[in-house]
């Protein structure tokens, strides 16, 4: 690790500004220190998780992998994000490396210091559109405005495909004179906010942990620079209370910590523009080669690959070899815009060192009250059931390499006798991973064990699997993992020594409860029949029939075990009967509790309502008119019940066309913002009995696939009706999308303490933009196109007959 020397020197300010460049405010004399004081700095946190952007640059699979020798060149592994007008989390490595907690913009006039921290009005679009509006990449226009009318500042952001560099293109407009425009960039180097280095060079600045180096640097050369600890001598609070840069420094000296870069880019007027460059590297010189290579391209030739304009293949290219998207764009209220940016959101969520690892959200839930003193990954990381949902939106719009891809992946994450730790029994897949396949949360849902099963018979019936490939992963995934779900068995890894007996799930899909769900039970059965039909053509006759009879016999016990007839609940809609969102006893109608979670109490479990039996329904376990299916859906959409069992809402579309609904994950949540406090979920690491999850996106869109059931079953999905199914559940979720058109994981349903002052509807900082969400409405779409549920398995309703 490099030292520096301690000693300071003092110098005047023209010496240290040079390049010719006139200081236009009151000149005064400013020092330079060789190293910054205060380590390690203020205590580091996340950025905020509410994203109205994300990107990186298209990459081609070659042979199912990211390789150089693919058609789009180099890979570059760089992604970024932006919430309320700024640069915040850019990765650099795998998905989950960030290597910043923000980039921000800095005005000075002579009697005002403005960052893009402070409240200014943003307004979000997209560089690059067709004639219908609908994005053709995620490269973006941020404008931020001034309140006072000072200034405005426009940022375009995209990344250079073939290096590894975000390129950033500041754009400021002020009739004042006298004003400076500065930026400052805020570290994390490798996933954190405590362990970095700084210092200034003749290139620009430069910030490092061990071998992971980022480095800041302008197509013009930098007025000024220094480097600090944030909060400390960071040089923010001069700017901040002189507008003048008093002291500068060199280094951040012998002891790391929480560091910030500041560079001054000059006076500017009207049009004022900078060109910048965020680049990584694995040593410093890499790192800026990387910065110089792609500012030498120039801001209109690294935008025109990135986008796939002429001989270069981006981002235009992959929605292009998207067949159904045009088809699906009918069954829209917005033209496709929305469609199109799932398209390529769904893409830029998959790292591009483990091809195929798609994760939940490119976001730290919850980020600016979640310390970043260590490594997080947030939602940044690998959930199968997550997964599942991602890689079914992939078939639906038409890219099966990557669905196949992502299938091919998930033998990383299943537990064998090599995973490291495992003490017990296999064939069932981690509950959260690195994208790498490192451990990172361990409890065992039957779903997530399931699913795999279920997408290996949906790539097979759609030709993407052969039926040697299939043979070959039914011995060598798909037989133990279904054996799991015939046998369970003991889960011994880590802090997990658990026997699991199904259908009885560690977890459901919550992650917070055990017992008997629905939702979990509807996948677990679905999971048997489709590996029944593989183990059959696989020639394994003996597991097939055992597969399947396993399957029936959870399947009569769904309505005993999970469907009460004797119901408590408060409802003007109830008559007692519905199905319950999980219990921990075999009998439906019995009065025991579940479990506490998230700061909540546990209630009598026949007062906790979800949407989990819809899921019975998707995968064709019960028929939409099943009278159980039917007599649950009065209860579900009681919007009488008190607010903390209630789980639909409904909200104003703001055209004024009338009401949509939306709905909680089930009675009684506690994962949100408390409604006393108004304060985040966990805030300062502890849960709280006020907090309350709010309504879910995705939700709206499990209910619309009810509705296309409902209808395929009574014989009623005429134009009419898939008119009505548009307007209401397709339209409602590109409703909760926001201006940058990210689906978010909750949105606010307007109860309790607003302190974030969200409207209704608004998401919340939980996680935007999730993948689930994003999965769940392009699925939507392709089943209001084919006029069927698209997660539908008919081999399961001809089964259960």
């Amino acid at each position: 690790m490099k030292k520096y020397n301690l000693i300071t020197a003092t110098i005047l300010a023209a010496g240290l500004v040079g390049c010719g460049v006139q200081n236009t405010q009151t000149s005064a004399v400013a020092q330079t220190s060789v190293s910054a004081p205060g380590a390690p700095g203020e205590a580091p946190f996340w950025a905020y998780a509410g994203k109205t952007g994300i990107g990186t640059s298209f990459e081609q699979y070659q042979n199912g992998h990211y390789s150089n020798e693919a058609p789009t060149g180099k890979v570059s592994k760089v992604w970024f994000s932006i919430a309320k007008g700024m640069i915040t989390e850019t990765m650099f490595g795998l998905i989950h490396q960030a290597q910043i907690k923000d980039m921000q913009f800095v005005v000075v006039g002579k009697d005002f210091t403005v960052t893009e921290a402070d409240d200014l009005d943003v307004t979000i679009d997209y560089l690059y559109k067709d004639d219908k509006g609908r994005p053709l990449s995620l490269a973006y226009k941020v404008v931020s405005k001034d309140k006072q009318g000072r200034f405005s500042l426009e940022k375009h952001i995209f990344t250079d495909p073939d290096g590894q560099s975000l390129f950033v293109r500041s754009i400021f407009n002020t009739q004042l004179d006298g004003v400076k425009a500065y930026v400052t960039v805020n570290p994390y180097i490798n996933n954190n906010g405590l362990d970095d280095f700084a210092k200034t060079t003749e290139q620009g600045l430069v910030a490092w942990q061990g071998d992971n180096y980022l480095s800041l640097q302008g197509a013009q050369p930098f007025k000024q620079t220094s480097v600090g600890f944030t909060g400390v001598s960071d040089g923010l609070s001069q700017l901040k209370t002189t507008q003048q840069l008093t002291r500068v420094y060199k280094n951040t000296g012998e002891q790391s910590g929480n560091v910030s870069l500041l560079a001054e880019l000059g006076a500017i007027g009207e049009n004022s523009q900078f060109d910048l460059t965020l680049s990584f590297g694995n040593s410093e010189q890499t790192s800026f080669k990387q910065g110089q290579a792609t500012l030498a391209k120039g801001y209109q030739a690294v935008l025109d690959n990135y986008n796939g304009k002429g001989e270069a293949l981006g981002w235009q290219d992959y929605l292009q070899s998207l067949a159904p998207l045009n088809n699906m764009s009918e069954q829209t209220a917005d033209n496709g815009k929305l469609l199109y940016t799932s398209a390529m959101v769904l893409k830029a969520q998959e790292d591009k060192t483990h091809a195929g690892a798609l994760i939940a959200s490119l976001s730290n839930p919850w980020g600016e009250t979640v310390s970043a003193k260590t490594g997080s990954t947030g939602y940044k990381a690998v959930w199968v059931r997550d997964f599942y949902q991602v890689a079914m939106a992939f078939m639906a719009m038409g890219d099966n390499a990557t669905a196949k891809t992502a299938f091919e992946y998930l033998e990383k994450v299943q537990v064998n006798s090599k995973t490291p730790g495992n003490k017990g029994d296999t064939g069932w897949f981690l509950q959260k991973t690195h994208v790498d396949g490192e451990l990172e949360w361990v409890g065992v849902q039957l779903d997530q064990t399931a699913m795999p099963i279920m997408l290996a018979w949906k790539l097979h019936q759609a030709d993407v699997l052969t039926d040697a490939e299939l043979s070959d992963w039914y011995s060598r995934m798909l037989k133990p993992a279904a054996d799991f779900l015939v046998e369970g068995g003991r889960a011994n890894i880590l802090w997990n020594d658990t026997q699991i007996t199904p259908p009885a799930t560690q977890q459901e899909r919550w992650e917070e409860q055990e017992g008997y769900s629905p939702s979990t039970t509807a996948a677990v059965i679905a999971g048997l029949i489709t590996a029944a039909d593989i183990a059959k053509m696989a020639g394994d006759e003996v597991n097939a029939k055992r597969y399947l009879a396993t399957a029936k016999s959870y399947n009569a016990d769904i309505e005993s075990m999970m469907f009460t007839t004797e119901g408590n609940l408060e409802s003007n809609a109830t008559d007692g009967e519905y199905f319950i969102r999980i219990g921990q006893d075999k009998d439906a109608n019995s009065n025991t509790k579940i479990n506490a979670n998230n700061g909540r109490e546990g209630f009598n479990k026949k007062q906790i309502l979800d949407g989990g039996f819809l899921e019975l329904v998707r995968y064709g376990v019960r028929d939409a008119l099943a009278p159980s299916i039917v007599k649950t859906l009065p209860e579900y959409d009681d919007e009488t019940l008190t607010d903390n069992l209630q789980v639909k809402y409904s909200f104003e579309f703001t055209d004024g066309s009338g009401t949509f609904a939306g709905y909680r994950r089930y009675g009684n949540d506690g994962y949100g913002e408390d409604e006393v406090t108004g304060a985040n979920y966990a805030q300062g690491g502890k849960n709280s009995p006020g907090q309350r999850g709010r309504v879910w996106p995705f939700f709206t869109g499990e209910r619309g696939h009810y509705e296309i059931a409902a209808a395929n079953a009574n014989n009623t999905l005429d134009a009419t009706k898939q008119q009505a199914i548009k307007n209401s559940y397709v339209k409602g979720l590109e409703q909760f999308a926001n201006e940058g058109m990210m689906l978010p994981e909750q949105v606010w349903d307007g109860v309790g303490v607003n302190k974030a002052g969200y409207t209704l509807g608004e998401g919340t900082n939980s996680a935007t933009p999730l993948a689930w969400t994003h999965a769940e409405y392009v699925k939507l779409v392709r089943s209001l196109s084919d006029k069927q549920v698209w997660d539908h398995y008919p081999v399961i309703t001809k089964a259960l007959k």
